[in-house]
């Protein structure tokens, strides 16, 4: 769903969010899920009339950037998970994230 909202060039109601994903979902079925992801803080919605349009609150990017965040924070030892990390991306990955540090510093 968040793809789909992703994707798109503003808000989407919950008949285009399914469409979008392919329209193999009861209407029911989207509505609960763009409702869950509205209760957790990642889309926000607006009225429009007696329906609502759904848009992502955050990009794919700062939301990826976010869960690795926390999936670092719950290891016992950071240094290790990093290092665990760092050793298993592609060459392309590992020269921009180089270039990356080495701007910071």
């Amino acid at each position: 769903m968040l793809a789909a909202l992703w994707a798109a060039d503003g808000p989407l109601t919950t008949s285009q969010v399914r469409q979008a994903v392919g329209g193999e979902l009861a209407y029911n079925t989207v509505q609960t899920i763009l409702v869950r992801l509205y209760d957790k803080g990642l889309i926000d919605r607006m009225a429009d009339g007696r329906r609502h349009e759904y848009f992502p609150v955050k990009g794919a990017e700062e939301l990826a950037a976010e869960q690795m965040q926390a999936l670092l924070s719950r290891g016992r030892d950071r240094q290790a998970v990093l290092q665990r990390f760092a050793t298993s991306l592609s060459v392309e990955d590992a020269r921009v994230l180089r270039a990356m540090l080495g701007r910071r510093s």
